[in-house]
């Protein structure tokens, strides 16, 4: 009997599959080039870690520049395609979105445990072994984070304790001495903010504008929502008002055929828009009958608006950007409306004091509201290039998801590497008291912990060899001991001031040790033939360039 012809055509795992399947399985095909694949990108941002570290400068696929130390900014620029390195990138996007802050440490601790994994498999050590290793391993961590020396804010609207914080946060992403002067603005704009109920602190309501000219040193703080916008009519001001937000154009709509009008008399061409007139009078009477003393629109205002807007003394206003719409009808607590018409009194919004302001010869709007659950702070940031603002910007948005943190959980433990060498020689202490096999891994994970100091030592320009078994020494008797990067002394990290979050350092341990544990068990990948796409047949170029892709990935 003859054998079905997909079966005597049958060609190993391949054939299962559709055509332009790639497959890669053993320790050689995944293993080891995942694991040189996670140091690679350990190795870049490494580099970026602390203080001192360098920037990286990114020219992204639309030609946007970035200058950055932050590693959540790296990743996403960076457009990374490796099927394991995104599982490392999307921890430090978890890292990001909870925290805030830490996204360079699930990296750069996250590649060290790799490189350890990739040695003690190559020296013939179970990847089981591995695994089981780091899971004791991270349990001791968790159980040494909860017996470390503590220090607890008290007072979360105290700007010197806020500051205090907030200043080794952003520290590591600007230039250095920045942050003395833009820690205490972040600050104080957290502390203007902050709810009762601290854990319900809202990182939206801390806004950021951005106006060139200038430098950092002009950067202020102002209560209540700035919109870098000018008023439309001569009303430039208003206090304890209500507030209509529509989200269409305030005009009126024209007939959208093309018709030809014939004038036989003069009054016929004096009266031809008195209609309109009149209707847009009775628009804009019957908002202000309402009760509405300010407007503001997401489309445009016509000039016969504009004429009766001043004529009954309303300010208005508009912005062509719909999420800035929204955030001001949140602020005031309005409700956005999608035609022309009165607004009722659960539609419209209230606001203490609405005025045209000016920063830098630039025309802004302060909105200002003194609600418990709508308090708005503003951080006017100055600077002399779009992309100097931007990471301002970015930095700004760092400081206020620290505050946050520190809202939920008000828990430091020593900075500056003290903790991570406290961590690492408890876990090799705990890994000789294991008799199995798993005491290598054990003792790995522990060791890993050390490339926090070692790198911050070596962004500073100070001899590791010699500070590293100083600190480790000077550690063991004190655990708060860590290393001033300024003098390369090993002094106490409480008294210097240098604090780590213990949630966040707790996130950022977490988020890579599950990364590196689910990269370790993998053992085959496999890759469909992508959708779409340029015929790469008859393209000699760019069928060269796939094959270095598939070269560069696998």
């Amino acid at each position: 009997m003859q054998k079905p012809s997909y079966l005597s055509n049958y060609g190993g795992f391949n054939s299962l599959l559709k055509s332009g399947y790639r497959t890669f399985k053993g320790k050689n095909q995944t293993f080891f080039k995942n694991a040189e694949a996670i140091e690679d990108i350990a190795s870049m941002t490494r580099t970026a870690l602390g203080q001192n570290g360098n920037y990286k400068y990114i020219i992204n696929m639309h030609d946007k520049l970035y200058l950055t130390k932050d590693t959540n900014v790296i990743a996403e620029q960076l457009e990374i395609n490796h099927p394991a390195v995104n599982v490392l990138v999307d921890a430090l996007k978890a890292q990001s979105s909870e925290q805030g802050d830490g996204t360079n440490y699930v990296v750069t601790f996250g590649g060290e445990l790799m490189t350890y994994a990739s040695k003690l498999v190559s020296e013939g050590l179970a990847i089981v072994d591995v695994s089981e290793g780091y899971e004791k391993a991270f349990n001791k961590t968790m159980e040494l984070l909860d017996k470390a020396e503590k220090f607890k804010v008290s007072d979360l609207t105290n700007l010197e304790e806020a500051t205090k914080f907030i200043k080794p946060v952003i520290g590591s992403k600007l230039v250095h001495g920045q942050e003395d002067f833009l820690a205490p603005l972040v600050a104080q704009a957290c502390i203007n903010v902050v709810p009762k109920e601290k854990e319900k602190f809202d990182v939206d309501n801390v806004r950021v504008a951005k106006i060139l000219g200038g430098n950092l040193m002009k950067s202020e703080v102002m209560q209540g929502m700035l919109v870098v916008r000018k008023t439309e009519g001569s009303v430039i001001s208003c206090e304890k008002c209500n507030v209509g937000v529509y989200n269409c154009e305030f005009t009126t709509k024209g007939a959208e055929t093309n018709d030809q009008v014939v004038f036989k008399t003069a009054d016929e061409l004096l009266n031809y828009t008195k209609s309109e007139e009149e209707h847009m009078e009775k628009i804009v009477k019957d908002i202000v009958d309402s009760g509405v003393k300010c407007v503001i629109t997401g489309g445009s205002i016509s000039n016969l608006a504009i004429h009766y807007f001043d004529k009954y003394g309303v300010m208005a206003f508009r912005t062509m950007s719909k999420f800035e719409l929204r955030r001001i009808a949140r602020s005031i607590g309005a409700t956005l409306l999608v035609k022309l018409g009165p607004p009722t009194k659960e539609e419209m919004g209230y606001a203490d004091e609405i005025k045209l302001t000016e920063v830098s010869s630039q025309k802004c709007i302060l909105i200002k509201r003194e609600s418990e659950n709508n308090k708005i702070s503003t951080i006017v940031l100055r600077g002399t290039t779009n992309d100097m603002l931007d990471n301002l910007e970015r930095v700004v948005n760092c400081g206020v998801n620290a505050y946050r943190a520190v809202c939920k959980s008000p828990v430091f433990v020593a900075g500056t590497g003290a903790i991570d060498m406290y961590l690492s020689q408890k876990i090799v202490e705990y890994s000789r008291e294991v008799k199995s096999l798993d005491q290598y891994a054990i003792e790995a994970f522990g060791e890993a912990f050390e490339v926090i100091p070692r790198t911050l030592m070596e962004n500073s320009g100070i001899n590791v060899n010699e500070k590293l078994s100083t600190l480790r020494t000077k550690n063991s008797k004190n655990p708060n001991m860590g290393i001033n990067i300024k003098t390369g002394d090993i002094e106490d990290a409480f008294q210097l001031g240098i604090l780590d979050h213990l949630e966040t350092k707790r996130w950022a341990i977490k988020h890579a040790y599950n990364s590196i544990r689910t990269i370790i068990k993998i053992d085959q990948i496999i890759v469909a033939k992508p959708a779409g796409g340029p015929n790469l047949t008859n393209n000699p170029y760019a069928k060269a360039s796939q094959n270095e892709a598939e070269e560069f990935w696998f």
